[in-house]
């Protein structure tokens, strides 16, 4: 199964991933993650990146699609792509890299919901800075405040999820982003979910839709 999520910041996109991953074996692959981890080593990357991601813009086409090129090399046939494309030129430069490798995408799944609810998710957002995992404060709170459940270790509040940031990543969403589910749609392969449902009813609806039989395709 390859998948990639579309939606706003705060859809819950990271957390589907991860229990696609959990569920089917699926390897996620996070775009968000990935340059996280590049900025905190202070790559070339990284360091190109930085400066678009604390001012809540998206990192320029030619450094993603680099990264995720290299990502699918060390990649199986299934994954789940969270965070990319973000652009219809992402989305077409996908298809190619998937074309070469002759693995078609089977489904691009779109995460919607009412935006003043998005708005209140993503600034309830906790991040443990060590491994990327996520809480919310009204969805998912630790439990404990601000301390992670399993390696009891401080979270913070990422700078791109603080309040005076959200505002600008959401108009950089509409500007930007939402014309990929235009361009999937016409490829016949957008599925679309409730990203304010529970946890369990958005898995549920994705892997019924998807299918498990193509879980390992």
């Amino acid at each position: 199964m390859r998948l990639v999520f579309l939606g706003p910041p705060g859809a819950g996109k990271g957390t589907q991933a991860r229990l696609l991953q959990q569920r089917f074996g699926l390897r996620q692959i996070s775009t968000g993650d990935i340059l996280r981890a590049h900025v905190t080593r202070g790559t070339a990357l990284g360091k190109k990146a930085e400066r678009y991601m604390l001012g809540g813009e998206l990192v320029p086409d030619d450094l993603v699609i680099h990264m995720i090129e290299s990502e699918l090399e060390h990649t199986g046939s299934g994954f789940v792509m969270d965070g990319f494309p973000r652009t219809v030129a992402q989305a077409e430069a996908l298809d190619r890299m998937l074309a070469r490798r002759r693995q078609p995408l089977h489904a691009a799944v779109l995460f919607s919901g009412n935006r003043a609810a998005l708005i209140e998710r993503l600034a309830s957002r906790w991040t443990n800075p060590r491994n990327g995992r996520t809480y919310n404060a009204i969805t998912k709170p630790p439990k404990v405040a601000g301390i992670d459940d399993e390696d009891g270790g401080e979270l913070i509040q990422r700078e791109d999820d603080r309040a005076e940031t959200i505002a600008k990543r959401l108009e950089v969403y509409d500007d930007q982003t939402k014309p990929i589910a235009d361009y999937y749609r016409k490829n016949g392969k957008l599925l679309e979910v409730d990203a304010l449902a529970s946890v369990d009813a958005v898995a549920d609806r994705i892997a019924g839709a998807i299918g498990a039989e193509h879980a390992g395709t």
